[in-house]
């Protein structure tokens, strides 16, 4: 699948209830520390028509939607995006609600928060506000963008749970369903801050052809075509590629032992840095040996 839309998605900061690592929800009304200018401003430039673009900020992973919404819409509009709303879907009713249909119909962007994502998938998922929405990413000039749960939820394979300590133990790691938008990858957020390498080791080692990605805050990748990836923003993103995985012991051991990988590939990329889903090969934006 070669779409026409694009992915924006990004390694997000301090979301209430994501993973459901409870220690980092102190305080969340005091941490909505968002993109910074360069992320929203390059997710602007990217769309059909920039700052005339109609965009629609979806809080429905958020437990604070009231807080976070209103935020995103301030940045945006301070960066000179003149159509800037939000939805506040919070149950599989409001997700067929024909005004928000309507209204997704006509985005250009659709900026999703962070918070759970499976909250996402499971309100949305199989509702015509899912179909409507991989519709446009596949046939339109559109914008799906990300942050957190946001980002994770969009591929088709998601983590939507496992602490970061135990993360090599088998069977620690959930994976469930996401939004379908790109295949053959499985995307981590927060990860270089919370130390979440062994999670996605673990959902590679699982499923090798899948691509792991590990999204650092305020860090992102753009997707052109489901093809290309550029890193963007001001932090790292670590891939984990499985495919020359030579041995394991996951299916040799029981549920809560330790996992040993061997010959497991890992890259680090950061802004400018290009990696190619086809060729699976990395053009690093500044290398020494151009």
């Amino acid at each position: 699948m070669n779409p026409k839309g694009k992915l924006v998605i990004v390694g997000g900061a301090v979301d209430k209830g994501s993973f459901t690592e409870k220690s980092f929800d102190q305080q969340v009304e005091k941490n909505l520390n968002f993109f910074e200018t360069g992320i929203l401003k390059r997710i602007i430039v990217e769309s059909r028509l920039q700052e005339k673009s109609r965009l629609e900020i979806i809080t429905t992973a958020s437990k604070i939607p009231r807080e976070v919404g209103p935020e995103y819409a301030k940045a945006f509009r301070y960066l000179g995006a003149e159509h800037v709303d939000v939805m506040h879907i919070e149950n599989r009713e409001h997700a067929a609600n024909p005004e928000f249909l309507e209204r997704l119909r006509h985005a250009d962007i659709v900026m999703f928060t962070g918070g759970d994502q499976l909250r996402l998938t499971s309100i949305l998922g199989g509702t015509e506000f899912q179909d409507i929405l991989l519709h446009k990413y596949i046939n339109e000039e559109f914008i799906y963008a990300g942050t957190s749960a946001g980002a994770a939820a969009a591929s088709n394979n998601m983590i939507y749970q496992g602490s970061s300590h135990e993360a090599l133990l088998k069977g620690e790691v959930k994976i469930t369903s996401g939004l379908g938008l790109i295949d053959d990858v499985i995307i981590d957020t927060h990860f270089v801050q919370r130390g979440r390498i062994g999670r996605l080791f673990q959902a590679v080692v699982g499923n090798p052809k899948v691509l792991g990605i590990g999204l650092g805050e305020d860090t992102g990748l753009l997707i052109t075509n489901n093809q290309k990836m550029e890193a963007i923003g001001s932090g790292l993103v670590i891939l984990v590629d499985g495919r020359h995985i030579k041995d394991t012991n996951l299916t040799q051991v029981e549920l809560g032992q330790p996992i040993s990988i061997k010959n497991l590939v890992v890259h680090v990329m950061s802004m400018y840095d290009l990696y190619d889903l086809n060729t699976h090969t990395m053009t690093i934006g500044a290398a020494q040996h151009a």
